[in-house]
């Protein structure tokens, strides 16, 4: 059965609008979750791999987090590399905080299964025409699903529908103020089925650039390098990868050797920030990727839009109970705190790591003089991994 009416409309079923559903559902409040693409579409999508501490508490909040319990690669610290030597981060003695490395694809498959087992309405393929009325009190969204439209009405409306999606062209444009950032660099990834060649993230800044070696299981390696803008995966021959990664990451005592293997899947990702504000408009709220876009280098994509959601949840949760609309009103302003604050990390580590194209060496040397403060200052390491193991709600 199509649902007509709904508390919250959610457009959007990527982990930001799941997760909002399941925190929603916690706190009494009915919604319904509609995505464009088709399930096996969200489920296999490559993206993200590093959950931070709140991200971790919030999965296991909603009863989501069996399976990372039981595969998910618990991390105390990681690596930074620079002019041929090394520099451990240890976010565990640092902070008292790990991360977890547990794939965004295994997350929503798991909140997925979560929401259909409590039998809650999740319509895939279904392509969100319009999002209007929302400065009423009788906000609605109209879409199209199994060749029939639709209008599902909402007291509220979440768009947590990507940075393309149709939710924020719900904000007039004179109203929103965007900022951007366009690197002058993308990251080529691989999956590669061979175990990684170190137990912890390696960060690497080498005389051609960038490099992160990362995994997404004991047998499975992920990793990256930094590329020209326009890059075509396919121009990239794996040896010439594996080459790259190697000389990146070398140490001058010769100490590391790279794991080579069979590469199954390359992708090139831009590498940009983008900030839309506000993230309210009437009883429209935008949450992750709809607000902000920022590099992977700080690992915060995924783990803003779930600091989103919680702030949300918790808004809209208190909205329900009490009318009161204290939160709500401070949604916007609370959440950009947290997404500044994520963007200037990011940006940070993304400066500190890539090599500029159209640079200088007087950037160079700003970048190593950075990295050679967090190999000898205890305080500047503790800075590193109080924002890399994310900041809690409150502290922002």
């Amino acid at each position: 059965m199509i649902p007509e009416r709904t508390q919250v409309a959610i457009v959007g079923g990527g982990p930001a609008g799941l997760m909002l559903a399941h925190l929603l559902r916690l706190r009494g409040v009915d919604s319904v979750v509609l995505e464009a693409r088709p399930r096996e579409r969200v489920e296999t999508r490559q993206r993200a791999g590093i959950l931070e501490h709140g991200t971790v508490d919030a999965l296991r909040e909603v009863g989501a987090d069996a399976r990372m319990d039981e595969h998910g690669l618990p991390h105390d610290g990681f690596e930074l590399r620079f002019s041929g030597r090394s520099v451990r981060v240890d976010m565990q003695e640092l902070t008292g905080h790990r991360v977890m490395i547990w794939a965004q694809t295994e997350v929503t498959k798991d909140l997925i299964a979560l929401r259909l087992s409590h039998g809650e309405p999740l319509l895939f393929d279904a392509e969100v025409l319009a999002v209007e009325d929302v400065e009423t009190d009788a906000p609605s969204v109209r879409y199209r699903h199994d060749g029939a439209e639709h209008v599902l009405r909402a007291d509220a409306v979440v768009g947590a529908d990507g940075s393309y999606g149709p939710a924020r062209r719900a904000i007039p444009e004179h109203l929103v103020g965007r900022f951007e950032r366009i690197y002058p660099y993308s990251w080529l990834g691989i999956l590669a089925d061979v175990a990684p060649s170190s137990h912890e993230l390696i960060y690497a800044r080498g005389r051609e650039g960038f490099a992160l070696a990362s995994m997404r299981s004991p047998t499975v390696t992920r990793a990256y390098i930094q590329v020209p803008n326009g890059t075509d995966a396919q121009d990239w021959a794996d040896e010439a990868i594996w080459d790259q990664l190697s000389a990146r990451f070398a140490l001058d005592d010769g100490s590391f050797t790279l794991a080579r293997g069979p590469i199954t899947d390359k992708s090139v990702t831009p590498m940009r920030s983008v900030v839309t504000e506000p993230m309210r408009h009437g009883r429209l709220f935008l949450a992750g990727d709809a607000a902000h876009i920022v590099p992977p280098t700080g690992a915060k994509g995924l783990n803003l839009a779930v600091a989103d959601v919680r702030v949300l949840a918790e808004a809209l949760g208190e909205w329900f109970a009490s009318k009161d609309e204290t939160l709500l009103d401070a949604y916007s302003d609370t959440a950009l705190r947290r997404v500044w604050r994520a963007s200037h990390f990011s940006w940070t580590m993304t400066t500190m790591l890539h090599v500029d194209p159209d640079g200088d060496p007087f950037d160079e040397k700003l970048a190593l003089a950075h990295l050679h403060h967090i190999e000898v200052s205890e305080s500047a390491r503790r800075a590193l991994a109080e924002n890399y193991r994310g900041l809690a709600l409150g502290a922002v």
